[in-house]
């Protein structure tokens, strides 16, 4: 258990620097092809979307049974719905105003949302690796996916504010790295107490907050940067290759 604990730290510690990658995105490549964006983006939510109902969900049901997992499941939703209205979270459609008015509260604005924001994802990780390690891969990758646009949305306001480049990428990687924090929370708390139960019962909340976050972000963030047909692409790709993967994984 404690190898695994470690390695779900390094999974969430991957997720959480992609927050990075997207700040130096921005900070060498003025503007990226938003085309590649949405195709990644559709890719991410379809790996998260089959992910959760398909593992996540059912492997829930057959320990809690089919009404303690829909309860679960529910919360889930329920969590990050409350705490994307909660917070003040703008999301990552990475579209900067051509007269940069109000840019650099926006940018920070952004910034604190996507660092709370952060938190479940980062528990996320952590949670569904311990569950399953064989999963804490791909969904960590997903993520990973979900958070580079996030650096670009904190990034590029903060650079058209300030002309500081340097700067509005530091803030935007200190955004990420509260997705280990989260990880490092859900460990010291659930940890004296996990069971089969209890993590049956966080997965089934995690299958709600990825299926949460597919559908509130990532679908409708990809239709805007390259529209539908491009996001479904990546979508089937996404189901594709899970649906090969935990295939591959039954047959070992």
């Amino acid at each position: 258990m404690e190898g695994n604990i470690f390695i779900a730290l390094a999974l969430t510690l991957f997720a959480g620097l992609a927050t990075g990658i997207g700040s130096l995105i921005s900070y060498f490549v003025p503007e990226p092809n938003m085309r590649y964006l949405s195709l990644s983006l559709g890719f991410a939510a379809g790996v998260m979307v089959y992910v959760g109902f398909v593992d996540l969900f059912c492997s829930s049901k057959l320990v809690l049974g089919f009404g303690y997992a829909n309860l679960f499941f529910l919360i889930g939703l329920a969590l990050i719905y409350l705490l994307d209205h909660l917070v003040p979270h703008i999301h990552m459609d990475g579209q900067v105003d051509s007269q940069c008015n109000r840019l650099y509260r926006t940018g920070i604005m952004t910034t604190i949302g996507i660092a709370i924001h952060n938190l479940p994802e980062g528990m996320t990780v952590a949670l569904v690796s311990l569950a399953d390690l064989r999963l804490g891969v791909p969904v960590a990758i997903a993520i990973a996916i979900h958070n580079i646009p996030e650096g670009l949305a904190c990034s590029i306001p903060l650079y058209c504010a300030t002309s500081d480049r340097r700067k509005s990428c530091l803030i935007s990687f200190a955004a990420g790295m509260t997705e280990p924090l989260g990880a490092i929370l859900a460990i010291l708390i659930l940890y004296p107490f996990l069971n089969d139960w209890l993590i049956a019962a966080a997965t089934a909340l995690v299958a709600g907050i990825m299926v949460f976050l597919s559908f509130d972000e990532l679908i409708p963030i990809a239709n805007r940067y390259g529209g539908e047909h491009i996001t479904n692409i990546g979508l089937i790709g996404g189901f594709l290759v899970m649906m090969i993967g935990l295939t591959l994984m039954e047959s070992l």
